[in-house]
């Protein structure tokens, strides 16, 4: 049968009529002293909703008004406690969990509960160790296909994800969403101890353990804590002795990347830390701030047997 299709303003879509048939046996006759089977024919008709901007159909109106938005733009669920809107409300409320902190999809196998349920299904591969998906092109394996498709352009070089405000590309989708907070200046996780904002969810999160104290990332040679995971890193290089960053002017090698750019200053004369009361420079920021003393005459060190001070 012929697909037949009809145009509604309020969803400026095409409704495309499929037909399945259904042959179902009703009779027999004969004709010339034969018998013969006469089929009626039963009709149910499937109905798909068609967008008039792209070649995507959906079987209900209500999956195409949601896909449109994606052409449009519109974004008609607010979140009542900032400014952020949503082109839908499943989305609206995985946000609002940001704001009031609920977790429902909790693990069955330890304590750690997720606010978006695709997020536990990933945290549960840590338990089961499973891995299908093998990279083609190195021995690499991954619990999900979506982080194999990330990796896989680590080889391709692929950059999809292009900020319009720079020229500035990106593997992946998150990264280029953090990098645009540095032009909107977008800082929407807020410390509720100390009034500080972070546009990072990542260093919020290392704020908070300032005042909770909290360092959950152990070494396991010596037992001592750290509140973040870099810390714990570059401390396990003093007992491995690796030193990773090379000076390429001379043969000394650090186990701090901060270390090396502060060596290096002592070959390029960079003195980047310029006072704002004189016209001194220093290349190390400790020393400004001891020079910044000369200025205010402040003298924080004070010895325990007499009165004098220094700075």
């Amino acid at each position: 049968m012929m697909n037949r299709s009809s145009e509604t303003d309020d969803t400026h879509c095409s409704m495309a009529v499929n037909a399945d048939i259904d042959v179902m046996v009703k009779e027999e006759i004969e004709v010339n002293e034969e018998p013969v089977l006469i089929q009626d024919v039963e009709v149910s008709v499937k109905q798909e909703w068609e967008s008039n901007q792209c070649d995507k159909s959906f079987t209900s109106n209500s999956l195409l008004i949601r896909h449109q938005r994606t052409h449009t733009g519109e974004a008609p669920y607010h979140c009542n406690q900032c400014d952020k809107k949503f082109s839908h409300n499943s989305t609206l409320i995985v946000h609002q969990r940001a704001h009031n902190g609920k977790k429902p999809y909790q693990c069955n196998q330890c304590d750690k509960a997720f606010s978006r349920k695709d997020n536990l299904i990933v945290h549960q591969s840590i338990h089961s160790g499973e891995k299908p998906y093998q990279c083609n092109q190195c021995d690499k394996a991954f619990s999900q296909k979506y982080y194999l498709k990330i990796h896989q352009r680590t080889h391709s070089g692929d950059k999809p994800y292009q900020c319009n405000q720079c020229d500035k590309a990106f593997s992946q989708k998150y990264h280029l969403k953090k990098h645009k907070r540095t032009h909107t200046g977008e800082k929407q996780y807020m410390c509720n101890q100390c009034g500080k904002a972070f546009s990072q969810k990542g260093d919020f999160m290392k704020h908070q353990r300032t005042h909770t104290g909290e360092k959950p990332y152990q070494c396991n040679q010596c037992y001592k804590f750290f509140s973040q995971t870099s810390g714990l890193i570059i401390h396990q290089r003093t007992h491995t002795g690796d030193n990773p960053y090379q000076c390429n002017w001379c043969d000394k090698a650090f186990f701090q990347k901060s270390d090396l750019i502060k060596h290096q200053r002592t070959h390029t004369g960079n003195k980047p830390y310029q006072c704002n009361q004189c016209d001194k420079a220093f290349s190390l920021k400790s020393n400004l701030k001891i020079h910044y003393r000369t200025h205010t005459e402040e003298k924080p060190y004070q010895c325990n047997q007499c009165d004098m001070a220094f700075s």
